[in-house]
């Protein structure tokens, strides 16, 4: 999707964040309840960005807000 290319194809929390332009926190708990899929590397979270395109087209795997 052309909206994300200036993102990598892992991003992290704060892009998340500045992508679907909400609060951290928010951020945080569409991870936490499994709307956007995303990996645990150590002690960080790094979310595929197919998974957050397919969150907004709603095509998404996970569970809705």
């Amino acid at each position: 999707m052309t909206m994300f290319s200036n993102y990598q194809d892992v991003v992290t929390i704060a892009e998340l964040a500045k992508m679907l332009k909400v609060g951290r926190n928010t951020a945080y708990e569409l991870i936490r309840c499994s709307a956007i899929r995303s990996v645990k590397v150590g002690r960080q979270i790094r979310i595929p960005k197919q998974a957050v395109v397919e969150y907004i087209a709603g095509t998404d795997k996970g569970k809705d807000v």
